[in-house]
């Protein structure tokens, strides 16, 4: 018997000091990188009304997004194939690269297509992460570091909108995405120098087309979401093309995925129905937790009148709620191995608290629009483990990472496509409102300065238009939430096994 086979693999990095400053020197990566789809949002009204594009303020995020979503898969493979670290490296610069872009475009579009040559590097990052960790820490400790993972990304979404108001307040739009420049040498400097090159003893194959077939689906959805702004109508011929184009990727997309020897999404896990429905609450909990994030920024600062700096510290009621439902949720899941309560609950609360931001108008007192968002929060907290904990105690133990990397796919697909349909009802509604108002040209052109130098009365005539635009927005973001629901109630209640036993 070969006894070197079972030997355990050490650390990739045996001094634990220089261990935990590359761990930090990861963490850093991962809070940029996921900052940045938090920091733009109070800086989007601004940047909107600088050049004039409401009809694009969706495709800020979603390009981001789907970027992220269509390279995350093949990250993976690749950083099996030539090692961790030089991908590693070279997705953060990628994102640099493309943050340097960002800060210097001159148009909407110039923007757009520099947020995804950004979300190139971006998903990168957040695949690679987790891929180094495994390498650097045995798997008793393991869970211990990964925690604070999803310390970094509460961090970035408490933080990311009150920095981006701060920022644009203080220093323009621009520096959210050039401040990513001497971070990310940095990051790279620090890495480059500390983490060894471990070679790959495994050469798996990467299923590119596969991927690139399912990025071909989402995108269309998310075209097909923003026909209106895009084609004028949503049953415009340019809109069954897109929408044949993805059928055609999705027939096309099962094809490949049953004869490949490694998926980006294996089909056998569709056979347990416990799948599909935690794709369904994956989708939906994207859409609303990430979704509409960009858009309650606008919210506030279009019918509070708030500036940047003070609509962004209205986010720290929904990261606090976050925090708060997720830790709670965490503890009671381990203590009882249930979560579909929790699915059920949060769910619930999202449809309850969106239908009533849905009548909020202009002029409502500033503590209950808190009191909704810590709401909201909470909701969001409470249902935001459960995909990931349900998928990897009913997928076989050889697929658990497909089945993981699907979850957080379908989270940030589902991010995605509701950004764009949030941005077709806003746009659509503001299209069709014609504006008799001194010192206002057009909504696209209103930034929060200029609404700020405007009289009482014209701010509030302005409020309660966005208040009617976004009346709704927040009740598609309450139906989504409903869909979520339906697929949460069908889900059967297990019990988790507890240490030492094994699954039912």
């Amino acid at each position: 018997m070969d006894m070197t086979a079972a030997a355990p693999v050490r650390p990739l990095i045996e001094d634990h000091r220089r261990r935990l400053v590359v761990f930090w020197f990861l963490m850093a990566a991962l809070f940029m990188a996921t900052l940045d789809n938090q920091i733009v949002s109070t800086a989007l009204p601004t940047i909107v009304g600088e050049f004039g594009a409401l009809e694009r303020f969706g495709w800020v995020g979603s390009a981001y997004l789907l970027a992220m979503s269509a390279v995350m898969p093949v990250y993976g493979k690749l950083g099996d194939l030539f090692g961790r670290k030089y991908v590693m490296l070279a997705a953060i610069s990628i994102f640099v690269a493309g943050s340097l872009l960002c800060g210097l475009a001159w148009s909407m579009d110039s923007l757009i297509s520099a947020r995804i040559f950004q979300g190139l590097g971006g998903g990168g990052i957040m695949v690679s992460i987790f891929s180094i960790n495994a390498d650097l820490f045995e798997p008793r400790k393991r869970a211990r570091y990964q925690s604070y993972s999803s310390l970094m990304l509460m961090a970035s979404g408490s933080i990311g909108p009150t920095l981006g108001g701060t920022m644009s307040d203080l220093f323009g739009w621009r520096s959210i995405f050039l401040i990513n420049l001497p971070i990310g040498i940095v990051i790279v400097t620090g890495i480059a120098l500390l983490l060894p090159h471990r070679r790959p003893t495994r050469q798996p194959t990467i299923d590119v087309f596969g991927a690139l077939l399912l990025a071909g689906v989402t995108t269309s959805i998310v075209l097909a979401a923003d026909a209106v702004q895009l084609f004028k109508a949503f049953f415009a011929w340019q809109t069954l093309l897109v929408l044949a184009a993805g059928m055609l990727c999705a027939i096309f997309f099962v094809v490949v995925e049953r004869r490949v020897s490694e998926p980006v999404m294996p089909l056998r896990l569709f056979k347990d129905p416990t799948f599909p429905l935690l794709i369904v609450i994956s989708l939906t909990s994207g859409g609303i937790g990430i979704g509409l994030v960009n858009y309650l920024a606008l919210f506030l600062q279009t019918t509070t009148g708030l500036s940047p700096t003070v609509a962004g510290l209205f986010f720290i009621c929904a990261t606090g709620g976050i925090v708060c439902g997720s830790l709670s949720a965490g503890r009671l899941i381990a203590r009882y191995g249930r979560y579909k309560p929790f699915v059920v609950t949060g769910l619930t609360l999202n449809i309850v608290s969106l239908l009533l931001m849905s009548q909020l108008q202009a002029g409502t007192p500033l503590v209950l629009v808190g009191l909704l968002l810590t709401m909201q929060g909470l909701a969001i907290g409470f249902g935001q483990q459960a995909p990931v904990i349900g998928v990897q105690n009913s997928a076989p133990k050889a697929d658990t990472g497909a089945a993981t990397g699907a979850v957080t796919l379908s989270r940030m697909g589902g991010a995605a496509i509701a950004i764009s349909i949030y941005g077709a009802i806003i746009g659509t509604y503001l299209g069709s409102v014609s504006l008799d108002l001194p010192g206002v040209e057009s909504p696209a052109t209103l930034t929060p300065k200029l609404l700020a130098t405007l009289s009482p009365e014209v701010q509030h005539q302005i409020g309660m238009i966005y208040a009617n635009a976004f009346e709704s927005l927040f009740q598609t973001g309450a139906l989504i939430a409903f869909v979520g629901l339906v697929a949460g109630l069908m889900l059967k209640n297990v019990r988790l096994p507890a240490a030492g036993e094994t699954k039912a």
